[in-house]
């Protein structure tokens, strides 16, 4: 199964573990997260979830090979698989826990951000780069990036696409705190127990309220997820992903 899981006492880790991709979510990476966040909703027994990736990424962000031959329909139906992804990460009665340790691109970025606290190594790099492929965000990074670090941090994220490295994402909050990479998934699974040893009642209806404060709105994510979707029919879209997988610069339309 491409994510394997790791139960340490009340705390579930979910590793990604699609490596030769550096953990791209293709929809069976999709589906079998989906599969074990529904099992941790089930069990009774967990009180915490760490996710995080196997090698040297948390996720290197949507299968861009496999979007490269979407249409507007195929884009839409991939907008909703992934948003299905980080909405069940966000309504999970128990906190998640993103132990980032390498690259978060895209929409492994967007996943992240849809965890309920992000820690960090100095490997920890994340970016939105999706306009450098002539599209959009589309998994909810422009609903809850700006809600994390503020408009202006998440505005030169978005619009620039550059990468972040891990300081300055503790800087900004985009990770709460970073430790060394061999220590990165212990000290995300001793924050999962200290959430462990609270009140599992307390702990879910804090994180429901929380979400209600500041959770990004479902109708400015099924946006997102259109307007994702209808840039598949922009030639700048094909342009940026033929030229991302040739490995050359995009030769944006006038």
């Amino acid at each position: 199964m491409p994510v394997v899981r790791d139960r340490r006492g009340a705390v579930q880790v979910l590793v990604l573990d699609r490596q030769d991709a550096l953990n791209a979510f293709s929809p069976e990476l999709i589906g079998d997260l989906r599969a074990a966040l529904d099992e941790v909703a089930a069990d009774p027994g967990v009180r915490a979830v760490v996710l995080t990736g196997a090698g040297r990424a948390f996720s290197a962000g949507a299968d861009i090979a496999r979007m490269a031959g979407m249409d507007v329909d195929g884009a839409r139906e991939f907008a909703a698989l992934g948003h299905g992804m980080c909405d069940a990460i966000e309504a999970l009665g128990v906190p998640v826990i993103a132990a980032i340790n390498g690259f978060a691109l895209g929409g492994g970025c967007e996943v992240a951000l849809a965890c309920d606290i992000r820690v960090g190594s100095e490997r920890t790099k994340m970016a939105q780069p999706e306009v450098t492929l002539g599209i959009p965000p589309g998994w909810g990074g422009t609903q809850r990036l700006p809600r994390i670090v503020g408009e202006g941090a998440a505005k030169r994220m978005i619009l620039t696409g550059e990468m972040v490295g891990a300081e300055e994402a503790l800087a900004m909050g985009l990770v709460s705190s970073l430790h060394p990479p061999d220590d990165l998934l212990d000290a995300a699974v001793a924050m999962g127990g200290t959430i462990a040893a609270a009140s599992p009642s307390a702990v879910a209806l804090s994180k429901a309220l929380i979400h209600d404060a500041l959770g990004a709105r479902p109708a400015l994510l099924e946006a997102e997820a259109e307007a994702f979707a209808r840039q598949f029919a922009h030639p700048d879209r094909r342009e940026g992903m033929e030229a991302f997988l040739g490995k050359r610069p995009p030769d944006w339309a006038a």
